[in-house]
């Protein structure tokens, strides 16, 4: 074989590799090995070929090629993965504009949602829109990296339980209507990152009669999330149909919310003395980059974190028992923050994954994680408190916020 074939064929199987590598980082979990063996196959091939067919400084030339070309199939084969289409179903809109609808309203339960599985599609979305729109993110050489840490994640904690509790939220807030005799609202689930998407939500009430819909925004704080959830609200355009539309807004300046967060402190500490006991809210936290862009997200995570603060004092807490984390992006983490609190001679720490709304891979294991990464004496007892989830007090402040919707009344904040 002549020196251009060589070089040509190298140069794929170099080429070749970088693409087949990039499907194994982000490919799901049935098929990354598939991708791993081929990849490990296409490098021997190329280590045989180097030492075969090239030597002295063209040995070193080679290499230099082939670096240059793994990353071509590296670029190439992230361009087709972040191309790629959602899959994920949207409904056809078969309403009328001419259709008055049936009389009565939807809820759009809006809320993150997180596949129970591993898909990185919600992430590939995501990260094509920052980049529309100029939002610092991730590089786009090193995305396939994250999204294989998605999945690693996956990998170790085994699926996530997001969906099942926020469907199991929302059926508690229809009961809730239910029980009072309102048997007209019909209620949708709207993800932002799973089944069912929001325009499916919203699309699905416009067809069965709709005349009036509420969005319950099931978010702590102004952010992203609510920012995207209103603008793919708004792209189906609801109001084009004649369909009154109302967001109901996050829930930081909720007393009732404040309430509720004491209550299940004095229920988890049990007959450990409020002066022996140390609470930890570890609030989730966005990049010091976004913060110029949603600034109200980490300015509400706070408030909201010292309002409950303030409450817990003033229902007999110690000050020096109680304190705040984050779980990304800010300081302090939780670790050092245990590790201060237990200085102070408790004897029980209770942690809340307190911006969350529903239990998922954060709550139940991420921010977990971190706390019991504090050097804490063996068996001193650590509780999870978990995320705002499937409480009576949570769904009622959910429910007066829509009832304030529904009657046409500015929400007042702090209720």
């Amino acid at each position: 074989m002549n020196t251009i074939g060589r070089w040509t064929i190298a140069l794929a199987i170099a080429l070749l590799m970088g693409a087949t590598y990039v499907q194994y980082m982000v490919s799901e979990p049935l098929r990354m090995n598939i991708y791993l063996t081929g990849s490990l196959a296409l490098l021997f091939a190329l280590i045989v070929m180097l030492a075969r067919w090239f030597s002295g400084t063209r040995r070193f030339i080679a290499v230099a090629a082939f670096c240059a070309a793994f990353a071509a199939g590296w670029y190439i084969m992230t361009a087709v993965v972040f191309d790629r289409e959602d899959y994920r179903p949207i409904p056809e809109l078969t309403r009328e504009k001419s259709d008055p609808g049936a009389g009565h309203t939807a809820v759009v339960y809006l809320t993150h949602g997180e596949p129970p599985l591993y898909d990185p599609i919600s992430w590939i979305n995501q990260m094509n829109e920052f980049e529309e729109q100029d939002i610092p993110f991730l590089p786009y050489m090193a995305r396939p990296f994250f999204l294989k840490s998605l999945r690693d994640h996956y990998l170790a904690v085994g699926k996530s339980s997001h969906r099942d509790e926020s469907m199991a939220m929302m059926l508690s807030l229809e009961l809730a209507y239910r029980l009072e005799g309102d048997l007209g609202t019909k209620f949708y689930m709207g993800f932002l990152d799973d089944n069912p998407r929001v325009p499916a939500a919203v699309i699905n009430a416009l067809n069965d009669g709709a005349s009036r819909i509420i969005v319950a925004e099931v978010f702590v704080t102004t952010s992203s999330h609510t920012e995207e959830g209103e603008h793919q609200v708004n792209e189906v355009d609801p109001e084009s149909f004649g369909v009154e539309t109302k967001f109901t807004a996050p829930i930081w300046d909720s007393v009732p919310v404040y309430r509720m967060i004491v209550d299940r402190s004095n229920h988890l500490r049990g007959e450990t003395d409020k002066a022996r006991t140390g609470i930890l809210l570890v609030a989730h936290g966005q990049p010091d980059e976004w913060d110029e862009i949603w600034p109200l997200q980490t300015e509400q995570e706070a408030l909201f974190g010292d309002r409950i603060l303030d409450a817990l004092e003033a229902d007999g807490y110690p000050s020096g028992n109680l304190a705040k984390a984050w779980m990304s992006f800010k300081n302090p983490k939780p670790a050092p923050v245990v590790e201060q609190m237990l200085t102070n001679g408790i004897d029980k720490l209770l942690f809340m994954s307190y911006t969350i709304s529903a239990p998922g891979m954060h709550a139940l294991y991420d921010i977990p994680a971190l706390v019991y990464k504090a050097e804490a004496p063996e068996n001193f007892p650590i509780v999870n408190m978990g995320a705002l989830g499937n409480d009576p007090q949570f769904i009622t402040v959910l429910k007066e916020r829509i009832d304030a919707a529904m009657a046409d009344e500015q929400f007042v904040a702090g209720q």
